[in-house]
C-alpha cells in the first residue's frame, strides 16, 4: 500500500486525511480535524495562519502515533486568492488577512478608472469579485503600505503550508491564477497589468505546473514528528482545482459543480475562453491540473444557510441541519426566491434578517420560519445553478447530459433533489471528499503511480460511491424559474 497524505484546508474547517493506493482503488482515512477560525483583531479579519500549521504538526504527530512512519509524500490545498507576505529572511510579516475582510471595498471601482474591465478581462479571464488578489493588494497599497514594502516574497495560502512543511518557496499555477494577475493564455504573470496596477512583480515568485514536487519535510518537521523523508508535492493547490480532478467522468466534455460554502459551476477547457459572451457573463478562466483551465462561474453557495444557521444558535440555541432539511421539505413550495449573488449576502451577520430585508425589497412574500428561509435558499440556489448551465453551454457550445456535483455539498439531498429539477437533468453526487481525494490522485501523478488524468478519474469512480437524482415536476419549476428571473433582475441577462 502506498500512503500519501492530503492536508485539505476549508473557509470553516481543515483536515489531514490519509490515503492508501493499491494500485486500482484509494481509501481515505481522516487523521485530524480542526476548526478554522478567523479572528479580528482592531477592526481586520485576519486567517490564523500559525494555529493551522499547528494542525498540521498535530496531524503529522498522529500518522507517526497510528502507524502510518511510511507514508511518502504530504500536499496542501486551500481556498483561493489570499496569501501571506514573507520578508527578507523568509519570516511570515503577519497573519495573513482574510477575503471577507472590508479593505477591498470600493477596490474594483478604484482598477477600473486604471484599467477598464474589457481589457482586464481579455488579459486574465477572471471573473471581478471584490475578493481578487489584485484589490486586496490594492487595498494594501493604500492603508498598509509600510507592511507591503517590508515583503520579499508573496506566497498563496497552500504555498505557504508547504513552505513550512518544507522550507521551499514557489507559486503553484491553479492557486496563482485565482489572483485575477496571471495572463489566462500565457499562463504567466501579466506584467501590463501589474505594471498599470503599480503591483511589484519582484516579490511574485515563477510560476511553476501542479504537481510539482516541492521538496522534503524540514528537518525539525522530522525531528518533531517523528517522520522522514515525506516529499512536499504543490498539487493542485487551490481546493476547486483538487476536486475538479476527482470528477469521476468519463466524459471529455462535461458540467461539474464544487459545492460547499462556495457553489464553482463549470466545465474542464484546454484553453480559456474569453470573450464578450463570457465577460458579460462574468464567467472565469482559473489553471486546473495538468495545465488546463477550469471555465467556471462563482456562485455563493452554502454560505447563505451556514450563516443563518449560525444566527439561528445564537438566538435560540443548537439545530441540527437535518432539523432544518425536514422544516424545510414541509414549507410551501416556491414560495420566495433570493438571488444568492446578491452583494448584500457576501459579509456575515444575521443572514435571516437579511433574506427577510431582500424578500420585502422585492416586493415579495416574506418567509417568517426557519423552513421557509431554509427553503428559499434551496430553491434559490438551485434556480441560480440553472441560470449558470444556461450560460455555460451557450458559451461552450455544448449541451451536457447532466450536472456531477462533488464535494461536501453533496450531503444536502434537498438541494440535489432540487438541482435536478431545476435544471431538468441527472444529477450525479459525488465524492463528498472530492477536494481531498484529488489533492491524492495530484500526489499519485507526480509520484509516477497514475498515468494523468484520465487514469485519475477511473481511480476515483472505482474507490467512491456516487447517488444519482433525476428531474421531477419539471413544468412547476420551469414556471417558477420564469418567476426567479423576474424577481432576481436576471431576466434580461
Amino acid at each position: 500500500m502506498l500512503k500519501t497524505l492530503a492536508f485539505d484546508f476549508g473557509a470553516s474547517s481543515g483536515r489531514a486525511m490519509l490515503s492508501e493506493f493499491d494500485g486500482k482503488k484509494i481509501t481515505l482515512k481522516e487523521i485530524h480535524r480542526f476548526s478554522n477560525d478567523p479572528v479580528t483583531f482592531k477592526g481586520t479579519l485576519y486567517w490564523d495562519a500559525l494555529r493551522i500549521m499547528h494542525e498540521m504538526n498535530a496531524s503529522l504527530i498522529k500518522c507517526k502515533r497510528e502507524g502510518h512512519h511510511d507514508i511518502k509524500s504530504v500536499a496542501s490545498d486551500t481556498w483561493g486568492v489570499d496569501y501571506g507576505l514573507l520578508d527578507k529572511k523568509g519570516s511570515l510579516i503577519s497573519n495573513p488577512v482574510h477575503y471577507r475582510d472590508k479593505r477591498t471595498d470600493n477596490m474594483q471601482e478604484l482598477a477600473s478608472k486604471i484599467i477598464g474591465n474589457a481589457e482586464f478581462y481579455e488579459h486574465t479571464g477572471i471573473q471581478f469579485m471584490k475578493l481578487n488578489t489584485v484589490y486586496q493588494l490594492l487595498a494594501m497599497k493604500m492603508t498598509d503600505k509600510e507592511t507591503l514594502d517590508r515583503a520579499s516574497t508573496l506566497l498563496f495560502m497552500p504555498d505557504l503550508f508547504n513552505y513550512y512543511l518544507c522550507g521551499e518557496k514557489l507559486c503553484e499555477y491553479s492557486i496563482a491564477s485565482t489572483s485575477q494577475m496571471l495572463n489566462a493564455r500565457k499562463r504567466d504573470w501579466d506584467n501590463d497589468i501589474l505594471s498599470k496596477l503599480g503591483i511589484d512583480r519582484k516579490m511574485l515568485l515563477d510560476v511553476v505546473p501542479s504537481g510539482t514536487i516541492a521538496g522534503t519535510l524540514t528537518d525539525d518537521l522530522c525531528c518533531l514528528t517523528g517522520l522522514g523523508n515525506v516529499k512536499v508535492i504543490a498539487v493542485g493547490g487551490h481546493d476547486t482545482a483538487s476536486a475538479v480532478l476527482a470528477v469521476p467522468s468519463k466524459n471529455k466534455n462535461f458540467a461539474y459543480i464544487s459545492s460547499g460554502t462556495w457553489s464553482l459551476l463549470g466545465t474542464e477547457r484546454t484553453e480559456p475562453v474569453i470573450n464578450e459572451k463570457t465577460y458579460r457573463m462574468n464567467y472565469t478562466n482559473e489553471g486546473g491540473f495538468g495545465n488546463t483551465i477550469r471555465l467556471l462561474k462563482n456562485i455563493m453557495g452554502l454560505w447563505i444557510l451556514q450563516e443563518c444557521k449560525r444566527q439561528w444558535e445564537i438566538d435560540e440555541g443548537a439545530i441540527h441541519f437535518d432539523v432544518l432539511d425536514a422544516e424545510a421539505e414541509a414549507a410551501e413550495p416556491f414560495y420566495t426566491f433570493i438571488d444568492p449573488d446578491h452583494p448584500v449576502f457576501y459579509e456575515p451577520g444575521n443572514m435571516p434578517e437579511r433574506i427577510v430585508a431582500y424578500c420585502k425589497e422585492k416586493n415579495q412574500k416574506v418567509p417568517q420560519t426557519k423552513g421557509q428561509i431554509t427553503r428559499c435558499i434551496m430553491e434559490s440556489l438551485a434556480m441560480k445553478y440553472r441560470y449558470a448551465l444556461d450560460a455555460l453551454e451557450d458559451v461552450t457550445g455544448v449541451k451536457f447530459d447532466c450536472l456531477n456535483v462533488v464535494g461536501g455539498g453533496c450531503k444536502n439531498k434537498i438541494l440535489l433533489k432540487f438541482t435536478a429539477s431545476a435544471i431538468g437533468r441527472p444529477v450525479m453526487a459525488g465524492p463528498i471528499e472530492a477536494t481531498a481525494a484529488g489533492n491524492i490522485m495530484g500526489q499519485l501523478i507526480s509520484l509516477g503511480e497514475v498515468n494523468g488524468i484520465s487514469q485519475a478519474r477511473e481511480i476515483i469512480a472505482r474507490s467512491f460511491d456516487h447517488v444519482d437524482y433525476q428531474p421531477i415536476q419539471a413544468d412547476q419549476w420551469n414556471e417558477a424559474y420564469d418567476r426567479f428571473l423576474n424577481v432576481t433582475g436576471l431576466k434580461g441577462d
